[in-house]
């Protein structure tokens, strides 16, 4: 009789276990779902819009400084491609009296440096001195429009980290004001505050960045750009002087 009790027991135990194993499993579920939803984070989107109207005018300066970036290192890349026999066959042409196919040379490469030495072959005739400076004016005119806007960058490289810091001082008014309104110091005063000036400095400085970086690369082609132009320009007058 007690074998049988015991057994009895047992089943009804047994039978019981698989009942409440449904909503353990969607205890489970949930409670997953909700893991999910917390370490999902801000998005993005999110986290620009916390930064607030600020950056709308960071977003700008980004756009400048891209399109400025672009813009001037392929015009300036274009500039200078010359090629290595360019010179040698300007002197080769001139040594042999050739004005005109030295001129029609120049022609074909559409670049500073073909029409600083074109100003000067158009100038032969006159004294040297009087060809030098009109190869240098000309070289001065192209190296400005090479340089066009590159200033614009310095500004902007200036400008961002700026706003970015004014975004900072809004952050904290807000902290201080939702302090002053509630009475209370907490998380919920001082998280949309802090949002707002972390975003904005983090953006000022990402601009700020990348207009200092294009602003440098930039004026170093340039630069280079410079020195093959004035190089240019003595081998020519080397070339007027020996003929």
């Amino acid at each position: 009789m007690t074998f049988l009790l015991s057994l009895f027991l047992q089943l009804q135990v047994g039978d019981a276990a698989p009942v409440a194993s449904p909503a353990a499993a969607d205890s489970a579920a949930l409670a997953a779902d909700q893991a999910v939803a917390a370490s999902s984070g801000l998005s993005l989107i999110d986290l620009v819009l916390a930064g607030g109207w600020i950056m709308l005018p960071l977003f700008l300066l980004l756009f400048l400084s891209v399109y400025i970036i672009l813009e001037r290192y392929l015009t300036i890349r274009k500039a200078g491609a010359v090629p290595e026999s360019f010179m040698p066959g300007i002197g080769n042409l001139m040594v042999k009296g050739d004005l005109q196919g030295a001129k029609m040379l120049c022609a074909q490469n559409a670049t500073p440096l073909a029409r600083m030495i074109e100003k000067g072959i158009r100038r032969v005739g006159l004294p040297l001195s009087e060809i030098e400076a009109s190869v240098e004016n000309v070289g001065k005119i192209e190296i400005a429009r090479l340089e066009k806007n590159i200033n614009v960058l310095g500004i902007v490289a200036g400008i961002a980290p700026m706003l970015g810091f004014v975004g900072t001082i809004i952050g904290v008014i807000k902290i201080f004001y939702a302090i002053s309104s509630t009475g209370d110091f907490g998380i919920a005063q001082i998280s949309g505050g802090l949002y707002t000036k972390m975003v904005t400095s983090a953006a000022g400085l990402i601009v700020g960045i990348i207009a200092h970086i294009g602003y440098h690369w930039l004026s170093i082609m340039v630069e280079r750009m410079v020195f093959r132009m004035e190089h240019s320009a003595v081998e020519f007058m080397d070339i007027l002087q020996d003929n």
